[in-house]
């Protein structure tokens, strides 16, 4: 009866589990290593971020603080429920998130409510979140470089996957938006301020304020463009227009502009945010608690993606200045980011080269995507090799499609060699024979098919492992999760009805072990 029950509990690629990593091939992801970085950090909290439980050997692994993750797997493959969530929730500090969806804010909530304040950024109204506190995206615009890296989040949030840009117009317009931007942070306007402007090209009080506060180039850049021909001029103001196109949104400006002299909602403020938990330069005075912020937006043009963007840079720039400034160059309690839906709604160009050296500063980020394409459409192709190749560990949930791309996860995941015998009789002898084949340990059909429990961990310095995927709600935080379901989800009966299917599913999985 139990070797029943325990074939009934394997799925079909549970055999290629013997031929990949295991034990001292997957050590680098053992509690135990993950608790030495730990230690040698000086972070007491937690020893690093789940990521699964290998089928050969029922061994917990784990991603220390120094690693940098991604995720690829595609729709309903219970990546939210068995990633996103046991990271937000296993996190030490501070926690930043982004979704196109609620259901993470819903689950995670209420448990991060408990360790300190959250902070939900919902311009699009998808989690029906009122606007009780704002941000000011200027308040990141000290000088014109941050100003160009804000205008180049407006553009990237602006455009269509994959869609063609035009040579002249798209650089001109980005460069004059970033120099609206700039002054209208110099003269401490709202930031709706650089859309009429956009919207009246012969207007000079842009060149005035930069003139004033000494930027005398990028007034003469803006001046440049008001005294071009008008048909010239009017398209690189229609191009800056499109790419500003989201602050023409009411729900969005109650967002990212204070609402009269009289308003009195708190402002957000990234540096304070990831100060968060630290000791506080008052004497005598008791550290904040590490708070929560979920951004969130729809994909599509015209939607709150540029600012989703901004704002997560702003949180990760200011932890990294931060970090700078801090024992060893790097945060004392991590940083975690969990970009989901990152091709969507966190369209950050500058991410694959600033993701390893992230990981040095003590801020983990673990982006989160549908499928390879999914991020070439946002990165290209060499950054997303470049983004593949800087992830210390990176999870392939199943889902995908690609030929091409499971091709490749195939090899990386190598051959074994398989022991045939054949048997031939012939003058009363009867001769038996063997043969070796090598063949791969997961094909592709393997891999586009993968189970919805099972996964593919690939990580440096380790032999490719396949896991058990273990989701919350087999997880040491399941209650908690369920009551911030029901304290926050409008569909929570049928929310948590599904919860409780999928954990009948894996009750009887093999008991979580660490192997020895």
């Amino acid at each position: 009866m139990a070797l029943a029950r325990k074939s009934a509990r394997r799925t079909r690629v549970d055999r290629a589990a013997t031929y990949m990593g295991r034990g001292r091939d997957v050590e680098g992801l053992s509690r135990k290593h993950a608790s030495r970085t730990a230690q040698r950090l000086g972070v007491q909290a937690a020893p690093g971020l789940p990521i699964g439980v290998t089928v050969s050997t029922g061994q917990r692994l784990l991603s220390s603080w120094e690693d940098m993750r991604m995720t690829i797997a595609g729709p309903r493959t219970g990546k939210t429920t068995s990633m996103v969530v046991p990271e937000i929730l296993d996190a030490p500090g501070s926690v930043q998130s982004t979704s196109n969806k609620r259901d993470v804010v819903d689950q995670t909530r209420g448990p991060r409510a408990v360790i300190g304040p959250v902070w939900v950024f919902d311009p699009q109204g998808i989690a029906g979140e009122e606007p009780t506190w704002w941000w000011n995206p200027l308040s990141y615009v000290t000088d014109e470089v941050r100003a160009a890296k804000l205008a180049e989040h407006f553009a990237s949030g602006s455009r269509d996957p994959g869609a063609r840009t035009d040579a002249y117009f798209d650089p001109a317009g980005q460069d004059l938006l970033g120099g609206l931007l700039l002054a209208a942070a110099l003269d401490a306007r709202p930031i709706t301020d650089v859309y009429s402007w956009l919207t009246r090209p012969t207007n000079q009080t842009p060149v005035t304020i930069l003139t004033e506060h000494g930027y005398t180039l990028t007034a003469d850049q803006v001046a440049g463009v008001i005294a071009a021909p008008e048909k010239q001029r009017g398209g690189v103001y229609g191009t800056a227009q499109q790419m500003a196109s989201c602050l023409t949104n009411r729900q969005v400006a109650a967002w990212i502009t204070p609402q009269g002299p009289a308003d009195t909602r708190p402002q957000f403020s990234p540096e304070e945010f990831v100060r968060a938990g630290l000791p506080s330069a008052a004497a005598g005075q008791a550290p904040t608690k590490p708070g929560t912020l979920y951004s969130l937006s729809k994909e599509g043009r015209g939607t709150a993606g540029p600012l989703v963007t901004a704002l997560t840079v702003a949180v990760v720039e200011a932890a990294e200045e931060l970090a700078a400034h801090s024992a060893g160059g790097r945060l004392a309690t991590p940083l975690v980011g969990v970009l989901d839906e990152a091709a969507n709604v966190c369209r950050w160009r500058e991410l694959p080269n600033l993701y390893s050296h992230y990981g040095s500063r003590g801020i983990v980020l673990d982006t989160v995507l549908q499928s390879w394409s999914q991020g070439e459409e946002v990165w290209g192709e060499s950054g997303m090799k470049k983004l593949w190749s800087a992830s210390n560990v990176t999870v392939y949930g199943g889902g995908v499609s690609e030929a091409n791309f499971l091709e490749d996860l195939s090899r990386m995941i190598g051959d074994y060699d398989r022991l045939s015998s054949s048997t031939s009789t012939g003058r009363g002898q009867r001769t038996v024979s063997q043969q070796t084949h090598r063949e791969r340990i997961l094909d592709v059909a393997d891999l586009a098919a993968l189970p919805k429990s099972r996964a593919v961990v690939l990580a440096s310095g380790a032999r490719p492992t396949l896991i058990r995927t273990v989701p919350w709600m087999v997880g040491p935080h399941r209650e908690a999760v369920e009551a911030s379901i029901a304290a926050n989800d409008p569909q929570a009966k049928h929310t948590l009805r599904e919860s409780r299917d999928e954990m009948a599913t894996v009750a009887a999985a093999a008991p979580l072990e660490e192997a020895p």
